[in-house]
């Protein structure tokens, strides 16, 4: 091979970072490389990053093998030990140019081949300017690092260090670029963007960021968040909601749970109740809004009324979007130490959350057939609407922004055809 090629795991942050990496990596010269940008969310995660890693080596038997990301950060020394990697490079350290001048020799030690810093001594986050985001028709742009909670089951505080802001005036130039670049959407991503802000002069806040965004840039035709926490959403943020039809009405919420016990053992910071009273308010502002949420099935001391608690949290919020993580223990937090559940009961919850999740779509497929909507296509031959929801659009372009007929769905994603005309 030649020149460096990127493989990208977990979130919309990581592939913001990926495009990162790669202008770093080629502004210093490297070559016949191949970047790993690994995640730490589950056991499962950091398992398909070292398969992925050993499966590069087969198919690249002479090129640089660079792992970074959050699993990187959190487990140097098990990546440093895989033989088929050359370097492991920190969180911090894979977004600079410098690191990826000098790196070791073929063949030297573990040892020699970290590159991985103290991340919780890292205090500002420097704006990164990309020119476009690879394999997307949506552009990301980074707003938010790190995280200052300490949720009991997470380990990506210790992968992403404290959170830190990206100055406002520097978003508002990384999303002028990106329009410029012919993109139609923007979405803003962070690891928990709805604390942006508390680190900057003023302590401005999402919704107000947003806002400006959205003023200072008008050329944006469509912007989305890609997570918040619910318990953080700020009146600016309710106000888009409410009167701007560029902002997209579609939220992806950090539920997590929806027992209170296991949501106070998580270390969540808002009750099945306030999570609940948020989805109605932005209802009632904005009826057509669809909502997403991240959910754990088998987290330590869950009993089978806790479980179905969670099922009926979900059922009552209405969510149209359900991602379901079966608890997977992180080495070092606090959830670890805690009494684990059988694997196999883990694996059946997780799987009975996921027909709820799936039941919950296609009720909201069923209420999306007949409706005219605009959807923005992707590249592999599928569309999103507005409220996120999968259309096929085999016969249009990617970056097509149209308006299109919901003719049917398969439980899986809708069919369209063309909108005719609106009347003058």
């Amino acid at each position: 091979m030649s020149g460096v090629e990127v493989i990208t795991f977990g979130c919309r942050l990581n592939t913001y970072e990926s495009e990162v990496m790669r202008a770093e990596a080629e502004k210093a010269g490297l070559n016949n490389a191949v970047l790993v940008n690994t995640c730490a969310v589950t056991g499962e995660a950091v398992r398909q990053a070292r398969q992925a890693i050993r499966r590069a080596r087969r198919e690249n038997p002479h090129a640089r093998i660079i792992v970074t990301g959050c699993a990187a950060q959190t487990e140097a020394a098990t990546f440093s030990a895989m033989p088929e990697v050359d370097a492991v490079l920190g969180n911090e350290e894979k977004l600079k140019s410098a690191s990826y001048r000098g790196l070791p020799d073929f063949g030297v030690s573990a040892e020699e081949k970290l590159r991985v810093n103290d991340i919780m001594s890292v205090k500002a986050t420097a704006p990164q300017m990309v020119k476009h985001i690879d394999g997307h028709v949506r552009a990301f742009i980074q707003v938010q690092n790190g995280c200052d909670h300490r949720c009991t089951f997470c380990i990506i505080p210790y992968g992403r260090g404290n959170s830190r802001s990206v100055p406002m005036g520097a978003v508002v130039d990384q999303a002028r670029k990106l329009v410029e670049a012919g993109y139609r959407e923007i979405v803003l991503t962070g690891v928990d963007a709805t604390s942006f802000g508390a680190d900057l002069p003023g302590t401005p806040t999402l919704g107000l960021l947003a806002k400006t965004l959205l003023k200072q840039v008008p050329e944006i035709l469509r912007l989305r968040l890609s997570s918040i926490d619910s318990i953080e959403a700020d009146d600016h943020l309710l106000d888009l909601i409410a009167d701007e039809p560029r902002f997209m009405p579609h939220l992806h919420l950090s539920l997590q749970h929806g027992d209170d016990m296991i949501l106070k053992r998580m270390k969540r910071r808002h009750s099945s109740a306030d999570a609940l009273a948020f989805v109605e308010k932005v209802r009632a502002l904005r009826p057509q809004m669809t909502f997403g949420a991240d959910m754990i099935a088998g987290f330590p001391t869950e009993t089978e009324d806790m479980f179905e608690n969670a099922v009926r949290h979900a059922r009552e919020c209405g969510l149209s979007f359900l991602h379901v993580f079966p608890y997977s223990p992180r080495p070092g937090t606090p959830a670890a130490r805690m009494p684990q559940l059988d694997r196999a009961l883990v694996k059946e919850r997780a799987a009975r959350l996921r027909v709820t999740g799936d039941e919950l779509h296609i009720a909201h497929l069923d209420r999306m057939v007949g409706t005219r909507q605009s959807i923005l296509v992707e590249m592999n031959g599928f569309a999103h609407t507005e409220n996120f929801s999968v259309v096929a659009a085999p016969s249009l372009r990617p970056r097509d922004l149209v308006e299109v007929e919901l003719t049917g769905h398969n439980g899986k994603h809708l069919n369209m055809q063309l909108a005719a005309a609106r009347a003058a």
